[in-house]
């Protein structure tokens, strides 16, 4: 009896050890930071995102075969979080869509996620979140700390320091302009008639010569080109030119001298003007005047090409009646060059009597050294409402100025005016990037790629979508802060340092970019130098150098330590 008593007990403790021992292997246990790796480490802002590859393992005998877990990267600093992508993971006995981790064999698994920037992040750390589900019930598993710190040098890219873009003045020092006018002649004549001369046409040509002569500020030349039509022999026609070129120079030299006009008298002449009648016969409304065309491209002989056009007898007679009389003519071409008003005359025109100055002039004259640039760019707005140009640049200058409200509103009324000029939409593509808009920028922007500063706007565009070779390639030869951001992103520390360099306004960021390259070099001696001037410029600069892991390995440098303090 004793005996079965005791084989009784030995075989209820076997069983409970059983069941304990089943229990515990299918309990869930906190994961060890060590089974997990990040990269980047540390993490880094690319663009406006925080892109984040998790690798770890589900150890050996460590997943339980009811278990669904939901493992979410998130992203916490101070009071914040923000949740990365969810991947779902379950045991071998669950029936659903996630991936199966066997629990003898345990698994690797990789998560990939991506994280919106925020300029409040401080010293952020990546937790992995496990939501766990064991037969339905839940389990508590704690956040583990995976990855701790974050490189935020991509999120100095500042559209607010970009060049907007102005609209252009089209004014010119020297203005040319010709004006023709022509004296006709009849077939195998070269007489000047006097219908011909005594035109209202022609008066008004001589006229324009006369006042263009008599003008401080213009110049002119007369050009005096004669033809004959193509119809006749070429030695016909060659002596009928010259002698009309002739007798036309002729005549104006004795008009020019009668009315005290001094300019020089340019002559030439053309035989046979098949030019001009191939342009009268394509722009004229002659039936079948492509058989005329045709005839034109094949042959290239004149005495042919007059021999076959006459062949189309139906064409010819309209030809005869319509086109040749155009051709036996004298063109007379008045070449007036207009030199405009000198800077200091604009200057001058504008501090006494602006309202004589045109728009054109006006905006010119807003680019000249020591001028009152709002003053002008106002005068435009109330003077010329409708050209969208004076709201532009208007509002141009307040964004260099910093003036970023009035800007807008002076963009979004040339916009209104013109909803097709590029400077306006490109100038609004720099502030939505501003606000982080980057979908209503990139719009904005490529209405805007006529302006004269899109490229550096299509830059700072790759610069924020975290695409920097591009960015690179659209800034080209560009000497701005983003533009050497760029660069030091893609590691080209030696052009970066150059293009830093080369700006001639250098600010606050200017300083502080010529550190970070100096701390990634490994030059202590630049670290200290460029932060020096980075805080003498912006003293709002220190406390993002002192949270900076560009310099993290430099707090406790003897040459730089005490700029962290």
């Amino acid at each position: 009896m004793k005996n079965k008593v005791e084989i009784l007990f030995r075989s209820t403790m076997i069983a409970l050890f059983a069941i304990i021992l089943v229990s515990c292997s299918s309990k869930l246990t906190p994961l060890s930071p060590s089974l997990f790796s990040v990269t980047p480490s540390p993490l880094e802002v690319q663009g406006s995102k925080i892109p984040a590859t998790v690798n770890g393992k589900f150890p050996e005998k460590w997943f339980n075969k009811n278990a669904e877990i939901i493992i979410t990267p998130v992203l916490k600093w101070g009071v914040s979080e923000q949740l990365g992508t969810p991947v779902t993971y379950q045991g071998e006995n669950i029936a659903g869509n996630g991936i199966v981790v066997l629990q003898k064999q345990g698994a690797p698994f990789t998560i990939k996620s991506e994280f919106d920037y925020d300029p409040e992040m401080a010293n952020p750390a990546l937790y992995l979140r496990f939501t766990t589900l064991v037969k339905n019930k839940p389990v508590t598993l704690p956040d583990v700390k995976i990855a701790e710190g974050l490189i935020t040098t991509a999120a100095l890219a500042n559209a607010l320091t970009n060049t907007p873009a102005d609209a252009p003045d089209d004014f010119q020092k020297l203005i040319k302009d010709a004006y023709d006018a022509n004296i006709l002649f009849l077939i195998q004549q070269a007489e000047l008639r006097s219908s011909e001369l005594n035109s209202n046409n022609l008066a008004a040509w001589k006229s324009l010569v006369k006042s263009a002569d008599n003008n401080p500020r213009q110049n002119v030349n007369v050009e005096v080109l004669a033809y004959a039509s193509p119809d006749g022999g070429y030695e016909l026609n060659s002596k009928l030119a010259a002698q009309r070129e002739k007798n036309t120079t002729g005549y104006l030299n004795k008009e020019f001298k009668k009315d005290n006009v001094n300019t020089n008298v340019y002559a030439n002449y053309t035989a046979q003007d098949w030019e001009g009648f191939k342009k009268l016969v394509e722009a004229s409304s002659l039936q079948d005047k492509d058989l005329v065309l045709r005839v034109l491209s094949m042959y290239t002989d004149p005495a042919d090409r007059e021999r076959e056009i006459k062949n189309i007898s139906v064409i010819y007679k309209d030809l005869a009646e319509t086109i040749l009389p155009q051709l036996r003519r004298s063109r007379l071409v008045a070449n007036v060059e207009t030199v405009g008003r000198t800077d200091s005359e604009l200057i001058q025109a504008f501090n006494t009597n602006p309202s004589t100055l045109t728009a054109n002039e006006l905006l010119y004259t807003a680019t000249l050294a020591g001028t009152p640039q709002e003053r002008i760019y106002t005068v435009v707005t109330q003077r010329f409402p409708t050209d969208y140009r004076g709201w532009n640049n208007l509002g141009a200058f307040y964004f260099a100025n910093g003036q970023i409200d009035a800007a807008q509103k002076a963009f979004i009324k040339a916009q209104q005016i013109n909803n097709r000029a590029p400077e306006p939409n490109m100038n609004l593509g720099l502030l939505a990037m501003a606000d982080g808009d980057i979908a209503k920028a990139e719009q904005l922007i490529a209405n805007g790629s006529q302006a004269n500063t899109s490229n550096e706007a299509l830059g700072l565009l790759y610069l924020k979508k975290g695409d920097y070779n591009k960015a690179i390639q659209a800034f080209g030869d560009t000497k701005s802060n983003n533009a050497a951001l760029a660069q030091i992103l893609t590691k080209n520390y030696n052009q970066a340092e150059q293009t830093l360099k080369s700006i001639s306004n250098k600010d606050g960021m200017t300083h502080y970019l010529e550190a970070i390259v100096a701390a990634r070099t490994n030059d202590a001696t630049g670290v200290a130098q460029h932060l020096g001037a980075a805080f003498e410029v912006d003293p709002s600069l220190k406390q993002n150098a002192i949270y900076d892991l560009e310099f993290a390995k430099f707090v406790n440098n003897t040459t730089a330590s005490f700029l962290f303090k």
